[in-house]
């Protein structure tokens, strides 16, 4: 009879000890997100501020070159790796089949199933805008165009919406020449969202290949 308590007492206690370990923990500001007492869903990363990322395991990205890319990426594709548009542009950072052979990319299809290989497609792109652009760069950063203070990065991102030819144009007019794509994205406003990130590390690059 003893042994029989025993057991289901041990019983007892083993399925106790398991469901406390899906209980939970308190809610605190070092985690990705939480659940506020409000029933609120607080996103605490990204964000642009180092102090968060102290004790953490994730990196700050911030206004760092990933965190331009990925910015980028997200407002191209969501980050989807796989999307081709109706335009027919295609992965991550939505290229061109035309952009792909310049950088030695052959196959349409090798690309849209590498994210490797669209990472450093970017790259490339970015190296090779800088060096188109080196004199804009040099003429316009720290300006104000159209209301919009003109940076490294902002002109690199612009060149990646609507070609190197676009953004010129765009800055050479003083912001009169209104440049967009064929969803009627403006220059200006990837001038202005992707302000101040630090690209100048990115070595400038007449003829970047990925292989």
């Amino acid at each position: 009879m003893i042994n029989r308590w025993s057991f289901y007492i041990g019983i007892v206690l083993i399925v106790s000890f398991i469901s406390s370990a899906f209980k939970p923990s308190e809610n605190s500001n070092n985690k990705r997100f939480y659940v506020s007492e409000k029933e609120e869903l607080l996103y605490q990363f990204p964000s642009e501020k180092p102090s968060d990322y102290i004790g953490q395991s994730l990196p700050f990205i911030g206004k760092h070159f990933i965190g331009f890319k990925e910015a980028i990426g997200f407002r191209e594709s969501q980050g989807q790796y796989h999307l081709v548009n109706s335009f027919g542009y295609m992965g991550k950072y939505q290229f061109g089949s035309s952009a792909l052979r310049f950088f030695g990319i052959k196959s349409n299809s090798t690309f849209l199933n590498s994210p490797q290989l669209q990472e450093k497609a970017f790259v490339a792109l970015v190296k090779f805008n800088k060096y188109k652009l080196q004199d804009v760069i040099e003429q316009f950063r720290g300006k104000t165009i159209d209301g919009v203070r003109v940076t490294e990065s902002g002109i690199l991102a612009a060149a990646h919406l609507g070609g190197a030819g676009s953004i010129r144009k765009y800055l050479k007019s003083n912001g009169k020449k209104i440049c967009k794509d064929g969803y009627g994205t403006t220059v200006k406003s990837y001038l202005k969202q992707f302000g101040g990130y630090e690209t100048h590390n990115i070595i400038a690059d007449s003829s970047p290949k990925v292989y």
